[in-house]
C-alpha cells in the first residue's frame, strides 16, 4: 500500500509532523481457521485487502498518550453542555454520535441524522453523513483525508486521531497539540480464503451446493454479508431486508435495488408494486433480470420461477452476482 501519511499543504499541519508513519510491517496473517473468527464484513474483503493498525508499542509512546489526552479533554470541554463524557477515543467515537455532536458544536450547523442508532448499518449511515460534512469543510483547505467510515467504525485509533487533530486545527481549538508525534503502524494484509470464494469453481452451482450442504455456518456469513450489502442501498428508500429467502421473492426489492445500483428510477408502470399472483411475481423477477443484463451482468443462472418459489440457492446466487459486481458502489 502507499504511505498513509502525505504531508498536508495546510500551514498549521506542520505542527504535528502528520503522525508520521515510520514502520510498515506487512504481516501476512496466517490463513483464518474457521468462520467463527471472521467478521462478516471481513469475509468478503478482496484478497490481500489491507488494514492499517496502530503498533501496540506506540500506544505507550508518551507523546502519543499526551496527544490522546489533550484531544479527550478538548472534546469533553466542547461537549460539556451535552453531558457527554468521553473516556476512550476508540470506544466513544466509532459510532458517530460524539463526532456528530462535536462537529455540530464547532461548525454551528445541525446535521440531519438519527439521534441514537444501535444497528451497525444505522451507525455507518450516521458516520457517512457526519464524515461527508467534515470532509466538505476540510477538503477545500487542503487537508488530506486520512479516515473513512470503515476505519472509524472499526475503531482504528490512527484514523480517529487524524480526524480529531484536523478538526482541532481547522477550528483553531484553544489547545496545545504536542509537536512531531510519530507512531508506528502495522499494515495487516488479510489473505481471505474461505467458502465465500464462490466464483472460482468451474461452475457456480457446484460451489453453492457445497456451501449449502457442507458449510451451513459459512452460509450464514455469506447471508450476513449479502444482507449488509442490499440494505446499504435499500436503506436509501427506507427499506430494510431481514430475510433473504422471502423478501426478494416477489421481485419488487430486486427491481428497486437495480435502480439504486444503476442510479435510475424505474417507472412504476413497468412492474407490479404489490403483486398478487404468481404470474405477476414472475413478471417482476424476470424484469429485474432484464435490468441486470442491461447493466452488463451475465444472464442469471436461476429461473425467475425459482426465486418466486423461495428457492434459497437461486436467490442467493442472484444476490451474490450483484454483490460481486457492485460491492464498491455507493
Amino acid at each position: 500500500g502507499s504511505s498513509k501519511c502525505t504531508k498536508s499543504p495546510h500551514p498549521r499541519a506542520d505542527l504535528l509532523s502528520d503522525l508520521h508513519e515510520e514502520g510498515k510491517n506487512a504481516i501476512n496473517a496466517p490463513l483464518l481457521p474457521s468462520a467463527t473468527e471472521i467478521h462478516p464484513e471481513d469475509t468478503l474483503l478482496e484478497e490481500n485487502a489491507e488494514r492499517i493498525m496502530l503498533d501496540p508499542t506506540s500506544r505507550e509512546n508518551p507523546k502519543f498518550k499526551d496527544l490522546v489526552k489533550v484531544l479527550i479533554d478538548w472534546i469533553n470541554s466542547e461537549l460539556e453542555e451535552e453531558r457527554i463524557i468521553v473516556k476512550d477515543l476508540e470506544e466513544d467515537c466509532y459510532d458517530g454520535q460524539v463526532l456528530q455532536k462535536l462537529f455540530e458544536k464547532l461548525s454551528g450547523r445541525k446535521l440531519n441524522v438519527a439521534e441514537v442508532t444501535q444497528s451497525e448499518i444505522g451507525q455507518k449511515q450516521k458516520l457517512q453523513t457526519v464524515l461527508e460534512a467534515v470532509n466538505n469543510t476540510l477538503r477545500p483547505h487542503g487537508w488530506t483525508l486520512e479516515w473513512s467510515v470503515d476505519s472509524i467504525h472499526s475503531k482504528n485509533l490512527v484514523a480517529i486521531v487524524y480526524l480529531l487533530v484536523a478538526l482541532a486545527m481547522h477550528f483553531q481549538a484553544p489547545i496545545r497539540l504536542p509537536e512531531h508525534v510519530t507512531v508506528q503502524v502495522v499494515v495487516v494484509k488479510v489473505r481471505v480464503q474461505s467458502a465465500c470464494r464462490i466464483t472460482e469453481s468451474t461452475e457456480e452451482r457446484d460451489a453453492f451446493d457445497t456451501l449449502l450442504d457442507h458449510a451451513p455456518d459459512k452460509l450464514n456469513v455469506v447471508k450476513t454479508s449479502l444482507i449488509t450489502f442490499v440494505n446499504k442501498h435499500l436503506n436509501k428508500l427506507n427499506l430494510e431486508v431481514t430475510e433473504l429467502e422471502s423478501q426478494f421473492a416477489d421481485g419488487v426489492y430486486l427491481i428497486l435495488l437495480m435502480g439504486l445500483l444503476e442510479d435510475y428510477f424505474v417507472p412504476l408502470y413497468n412492474f407490479f408494486l404489490t403483486p398478487e399472483s404468481f404470474e405477476q411475481k414472475v413478471h417482476n423477477v424476470a424484469f429485474a433480470f432484464e435490468l441486470m443484463q442491461d447493466g452488463g451482468l451475465k444472464k442469471p443462472k436461476a429461473r425467475p420461477e425459482d426465486v418466486v418459489n423461495l428457492n434459497l440457492k437461486s436467490t442467493l446466487r442472484v444476490l451474490y452476482n450483484l454483490f460481486t459486481n457492485y460491492k464498491n458502489s455507493d
